[in-house]
């Protein structure tokens, strides 16, 4: 039976992040790093090929794309994008240490939203939804392979709730540039909306041994 498999891959570091700034919407540019990085990396390793190239609308995602997939065209998921933190976008920690509703996100992001921005529940619903539309869409189309540029945060909540084997979000974390790769087997994914996970991206090099 046909399978089809998702790579999901982290965008390259920006300054704010390094910084340890909520910026979950925030449309920032990759980092000089953070671009050099990602070239390091698709030199060293490569990336997989994939039919199709899907992205969150921010740009840090989108010159991603431009780096590891050069000339392809994209498909924008404006679902994938990254948590909206609201108010708190663009502050740390400490500038938030003291406030009360902070205190309680931390207890409980699920059912608490950062002031005018979204639970960790209605995040989760948001991106469900795109990611679901883009297994219909392969399955619709016969596209085998896609690979989809998005947030640290937008992977590790995928899995946390798809993912084979099944783990809490924070077991998926990934550094920029890197992500994971699953496989749809679609009668599974009819019955229990479940996807293995198989390996890692980019690919580790084979040993000599494996030749």
């Amino acid at each position: 039976m046909q399978s089809y498999t998702i790579y999901l891959i982290r965008h390259g570091a920006v300054e704010e992040t390094n910084k340890g700034r909520y910026i979950g919407q925030t449309d920032v540019h990759l980092s000089n790093r953070g671009r050099q990085t990602l070239k390091e990396i698709a030199e060293q390793f490569g990336y997989p090929n994939a039919e199709e190239i899907y992205t969150s609308p921010l740009l840090r995602c989108i010159e991603t794309c431009s780096i590891l997939y050069p000339g392809r065209d994209v498909r924008i998921v404006g679902a994938l994008s990254e948590c909206n933190f609201g108010e708190w976008e663009g502050k740390s920690a400490a500038d938030l240490a003291g406030d009360p509703v902070f205190a309680q996100w931390l207890q409980n992001s699920d059912k608490t939203p950062p002031p005018k921005g979204e639970s960790g529940k209605q995040f989760a619903a948001r991106i469900s939804r795109g990611f679901e539309r883009i297994v219909e869409e392969m399955s619709a189309r016969n596209t085998k392979s896609a690979a989809v540029i998005t947030h640290g945060g937008v992977i590790m909540t995928l899995l946390s709730m798809y993912g084979i084997p099944q783990a809490e979000s924070y077991r998926w974390r990934m550094d920029n540039g890197y992500g994971f790769a699953l496989r749809i087997t679609p009668m599974l994914w009819m019955r229990d909306r479940v996807a293995e996970v198989f390996d890692t991206v980019p690919f580790a090099p084979k040993s000599e041994e494996e030749f």
